[in-house]
């Protein structure tokens, strides 16, 4: 069916159809609308079914892309999802939180002229209609091994790896501190970017399959790292990392200045229908107040885009570089400013003002100088170019560092790096405690939930290993 393919050159490029920003700044709703069969179909045959296939290649997880977009194009739907899922633990929620315009799309090799294929949309629109049509079943094992794995965390490392040693036949137990399983997927990222029935229904499905998730339960506090190595064949920690980075400055106690988390949490849990103190009580609302978030990641995007929605009178973003040196998704900041959020470049805080709760930010503008070693360019401050930002509330979306395992777990032959996550030997993903074994944030670093996949389906891989290699040694031994 070749004839399918290859229709960039007469169809233009086309997303589904995106909701008007007045109205997305009224409600919590994913802004863009379902793909149709046909519009879904006509945009994968745009594919032009590349010999080597960057949008692969850039693809965390190497996902099969022009496989399922030819099998798309050919209304070839359940087996679109079968090769989706073959590397994908959670096609849907890449499919909505990925930031295709920096991996596969922005890789896609068809000529800029007529633009990359919606490969993000698509795969969407794929597992969405798999869910619907009842073809996303509980991955249950043909048949149950004597070994079982457990696991520190919920969120995307944490669930991927369950499910593929759940269908190798472990019996897997998850113990989360939160009292929802899917960790940053529904604490951080807000709903009108995944909303929460697609974190949630996954969670329902990984219990149907005899996954035991342990909710409100934090190791080292209810339990010890100890009692779980005890406990089962193997560990795996993938906590993530959630401290968040301080910044300095004169007046950086004041209150109002508040921690990005704290802030997308509480907005989270009260889209859940949990009461919020802090929320309730106007700490972490921003109704009615002049909002500036300072930081450029996506973590800053979701900042200014619930603050938005929240009804703020006003919202600044206060980044340090230029549009093109931030690392957020650039379809992002579209969005943002499409919604009414004012971008404020090339300039960073220098103190903040106010007689114990914070009225202004003051700060100057940078001027980006010569690269590092990195090849990004160092931001330098421009003398006497200082001004002041009104502020009510501020929001800190500096990025993440690792929580001290080590003392947390009580475990002080945990070792740890210089940045404070987990070392691991990087061919077996073992920490440097047999039989624990670590994946996600808390080994690289704050990184995008489709890292977070592929770590843990890497580590659920090597746990299988070890414990196969582990069961078999004694028998070798009574064999001699």
């Amino acid at each position: 069916m070749a004839e399918r393919m290859l229709k960039f050159v007469s169809v233009p490029q086309r997303t589904p159809d995106k909701r008007d920003a007045v109205a997305r700044r009224r409600d919590w709703d994913e802004i863009y609308r379902a793909f149709s069969a046909e519009r879904a179909a006509e945009q994968a045959a745009r594919c032009s079914q590349c010999g080597v296939p960057f949008c692969q290649v850039h693809c965390p997880l190497g996902n099969n892309i022009p496989d399922w977009l030819k099998l798309t194009a050919e209304g070839r739907l359940e087996e679109a999802y079968e090769v989706a899922a073959a590397t994908n633990t959670f096609p849907e929620i890449c499919g909505r939180v990925c930031p295709q315009d920096r991996l596969c799309e922005g890789n896609c090799v068809i000529e800029k002229g007529y633009d990359s294929v919606t490969i993000g949309a698509v795969e969407k629109y794929i597992t969405d209609t798999a869910w619907e049509r009842g073809w996303i079943v509980p991955p249950n094992p043909r048949h149950e091994l004597p070994f079982s794995v457990g696991i520190v965390g919920a969120g995307p490392a944490g669930m991927a790896a369950a499910e593929w040693l759940r269908r190798k036949g472990y019996a897997v137990h998850i113990y989360d501190r939160h009292d929802r399983a899917g960790g940053l997927l529904i604490y951080g990222i807000p709903n009108f970017k995944l909303e929460k029935p697609v974190v949630l229904r996954r969670w329902e499905q990984f219990a149907a399959a005899g996954i035991v998730f342990h909710q409100d339960c934090a190791v080292g506090r209810d339990v010890g790292l100890g009692e779980l190595r005890a406990r089962h064949d193997a560990v795996l920690i993938a906590t993530g990392v959630y401290k968040p980075r301080e910044i300095g400055g004169p007046g950086a106690g004041l209150a109002g200045i508040v921690p990005a988390l704290d802030y997308l949490t509480a907005s989270n849990r009260k889209g859940l229908g949990d009461r919020v103190a802090a929320f309730d009580d106007g700490t972490l609302d921003a109704a009615g107040k002049r909002v500036v978030v300072i930081g450029g990641g996506d973590t800053a995007m979701d900042c200014v885009r619930t603050a938005i929605r929240q009804g703020a009178r006003s919202v600044q973003c206060l980044y340090r570089r230029d549009r093109a040196n931030m690392p957020g998704s650039l379809r992002e900041v579209k969005h943002a400013e499409e919604e009414g959020v004012e971008f404020v470049w090339l300039a960073a805080p220098e103190a903040f003002l106010g007689d114990g709760r914070v009225r202004a930010v003051r700060a100057v503008r940078m001027h980006l100088g010569l690269p590092d070693a990195t090849g990004r360019q160092q931001v330098e401050p421009i003398p006497g170019s200082s001004f002041t930002l009104e502020a009510d509330l501020v929001i800190k979306a500096l990025g993440f560092d690792p929580e001290d395992l080590p003392t947390m777990f009580g475990e002080p032959d945990l070792a740890c790096t210089r940045w404070g996550t987990l070392k691991i030997d990087h061919r077996t993903m073992m920490t440097s405690l047999a039989g624990v074994f670590a994946a996600g944030d808390i080994v690289r670093g704050a990184s995008l939930v489709v890292w977070a996949i592929r770590d843990g389906r890497d580590a659920a891989a090597q746990i299988h290993r070890y414990v196969q290699a582990t069961a078999a040694r004694p028998l070798a031994v009574a064999a001699e």
